[in-house]
């Protein structure tokens, strides 16, 4: 199988996967994972001190950080999570465009490790350890074609579950007092429906920026 056929089957692979209501209810945990770690991330890049992290099983997530409970650190972390995992998302198409694959896979298995130090519940606990050791394996046994569907379906699996997410939010079903755009909104005065089209924005652009990394090469291909 070529790179370009890889490229198109991990793209139906993720679209299925996030589009599909039964499998999103179990694939959402690692967008979950990503958000959640978006949050931890830029909480400790801003100074403040992360106290844990809380994955459920009904793929929600709770990051706790001690500090100003207000200022651009606090609006930063709040922002952090919708974004995240589209952000992580255009970083893994942009390494698997230049095929650095195993670099790739040490890198989130990295930060995986770090988010697991930091979770505080059981089912947490274990659905990072699941992924890390889907990772490690994978990073570790599987063949370069293997490593490159795998990266490539990580690819396309965040951009496209991060526009499912947010769209999630848009629509109500998360979009309730306290979650991101609401604290955010109390942090800034900025409505939050102007936050959740910022997150629109950032997942959509994402899912076109990193589509035409991961799909540039097929496409001047067929010229």
């Amino acid at each position: 199988m070529t790179a370009q056929m890889i490229t198109v089957a991990a793209a139906l692979v993720a679209l299925v996967a996030v589009a599909q209501h039964g499998i999103w209810r179990f694939s959402r945990t690692a967008v979950t994972i990503a958000h959640e770690g978006g949050h931890a991330l830029v909480a400790v890049l801003s100074g403040r001190r992360l106290s844990g992290i809380r994955l459920h099983s009904d793929t929600s997530g709770l990051t706790v950080s001690r500090g100003r409970p207000t200022g651009l650190g606090m609006v930063f972390t709040a922002l952090a999570g919708y974004v995240a995992p589209s952000l992580l998302g255009l970083g893994v198409a942009e390494l698997v465009r230049l095929q650095y694959t195993r670099v790739l896979l040490t890198l989130v298995l990295a930060l995986l490790l770090a988010t697991l130090v930091y979770v505080r519940n059981v089912y947490g606990g274990f659905a990072v350890l699941v992924t890390v050791a889907m990772v490690g394996l994978i990073g570790w046994y599987g063949t370069p074609g293997i490593r490159l569907a795998f990266c490539t379906t990580l690819a396309w699996f965040l951009l496209f579950g991060g526009v499912r997410a947010v769209a999630e939010l848009r629509r109500g079903r998360r979009y309730r007092p306290g979650s991101d755009a609401d604290q955010l909104a109390a942090l800034t005065g900025v409505p939050a429906a102007g936050w959740v089209g910022l997150f629109t924005i950032v997942s959509l652009g994402a899912v076109v920026l990193g589509g035409w990394w991961l799909l540039g090469s097929l496409l001047i291909a067929a010229r």
